[in-house]
């Protein structure tokens, strides 16, 4: 009978667990739409390897941020694939948390569309490569065509054409408010208002991480998005996702500042809306800068202490590769994040704003990279809707926003 020396015995335990550990793949993603696309991607993969194990977690927001990060921080080796939000991997990245992918092999072609890569470096858009841009999400922009042919109103170039255009129809189309956006505090209402404080050339956070809302361009920006409530549905600073989407569904307003790719295919979908084709989806007007809309992009990442590093690697390549991005786009509705996808036929045949989808991706701007975002994002939130609701003046919730920001960035 062989015996084991007590070194041959662990040196055959390692590689037991490293047989087990590349059999298998931990993948911890989102719900909702995204897991549609995650789950497609999975059982693709699954049939090109029939003996691998592939467990996809689907998990809300707040859960799969906070799953996440007590792995990763304890380094309890939980996951070989992590979807991420753009606005988390500063953190993720900044702490060491997340593998380099060029030292895994593959590096990332041209064809990705260069915002969605910025994000995905550390520092950004120069450092090491720390995830692959998996969703295309960006802030859109949508106007009723018919509405503006009737009154005789061109696409809005500027924000303060969007205002001259909300004006003219809400006083000339019965039933039809001018514009609609989202004014609950928090997130909805800093997503509205970010792609025209930026397109006035100001910021809230500048390079250097200090806090500078309290400028004469944040301030201008402020009063524009003010003065739209003038022609905006009664009760707009309650209002959110849900009643944006159907106030454009249901035809009873001109303009939408903020649209999100998701829900455009419900526009074109006469058993859903009222106005299916006569709504343009297009990249975000410009000001004293061109367009600056919101990214909102999803990455596959590594993590840094993954048991099977080299497999996560090789399905974040195969569900990112141009093929997979494309039937993933048509079949689920995926926004890629390859250039080339947006252009191809087929799949502007399936979605018509594709290449004005396109083109506010290749000008989208990303939030602040900060750790403290989602504080800094809440303080923001608070002091605009104040100043929605009347209870502060421009220039006051602007310099206390800014105070509180401030503090925010020194914690």
């Amino acid at each position: 009978m062989r015996v084991l020396t007590a070194g041959a015995l662990a040196g055959a335990l390692i590689l037991s667990v490293t047989a087990q550990a590349a059999d298998k793949l931990v993948i911890a993603g989102r719900d909702g739409g995204f897991a549609q696309a995650l789950a497609k991607a999975v059982d693709l993969y699954k049939a090109k390897h029939p003996g691998l194990q592939v467990e996809r977690l689907e998990l809300p927001y707040g859960g799969l941020y906070e799953k996440a990060v007590i792995s990763l921080r304890e380094k309890a080796g939980a996951y070989d694939v992590l979807m991420i939000d753009d606005t988390w991997a500063v953190e993720f990245m900044s702490n060491g948390w997340l593998a380099d992918l060029d030292k895994l092999g593959g590096g990332i072609d041209a064809d990705f569309i260069k915002p969605t890569v910025d994000v995905a470096r550390f520092p950004v858009g120069s450092g090491p490569l720390y995830a692959i841009p998996f969703v295309g999400n960006v802030e859109l922009f949508a106007y009723r065509k018919d509405l503006f042919d009737k009154y005789g109103l061109a696409r809005p170039a500027k924000w303060t054409d969007v205002v001259t255009a909300a004006k003219t129809i809400s006083e000339r189309e019965k039933g039809v408010s001018g514009v609609v956006y989202r004014g609950t505090k928090g997130n909805p209402i800093v997503t509205g208002f970010l792609p025209i404080l930026w397109a006035h050339g100001a910021d809230v956070v500048d390079a250097k991480g200090q806090a500078v809302l309290n400028s004469p361009e944040a301030l201008k920006a402020l009063e524009l998005f003010l003065s739209l409530k003038a022609y905006a549905p009664k009760g707009v600073e309650t209002y959110n996702a849900s009643e944006v989407r159907d106030a454009l569904m249901q035809g009873t307003t001109a303009m939408s500042i903020e649209l999100w790719p998701s829900w455009a295919p419900s526009l074109d979908d006469p058993a859903k809306s009222k106005v299916p084709g006569k709504v343009e989806v297009v990249a975000a007007p410009g000001q004293v800068k061109g367009p600056a809309p919101m990214l909102g992009s999803w990455l596959l990442a590594v993590p840094a202490d993954a048991p099977n590093a080299k497999g996560g690697r090789d399905f974040i390549d195969f569900v990112t590769s141009k093929e997979m991005q494309k039937m993933i786009a048509i079949d689920t509705g995926n926004p890629p994040t390859r250039a080339s996808v947006y252009k191809d036929a087929d799949v502007v045949k399936t979605y018509r704003w594709y290449p004005a989808q396109l083109e506010a991706l290749m000008t989208a701007v990303a939030r602040p990279r900060i750790t403290q975002w989602s504080k800094v994002e809440t303080v923001l939130g608070d002091y605009l809707q104040l100043a929605l609701v009347g209870q502060m003046k421009p220039k006051e919730a602007l310099e206390e926003a800014n105070a509180q920001i401030a503090r925010a960035l020194k914690r």
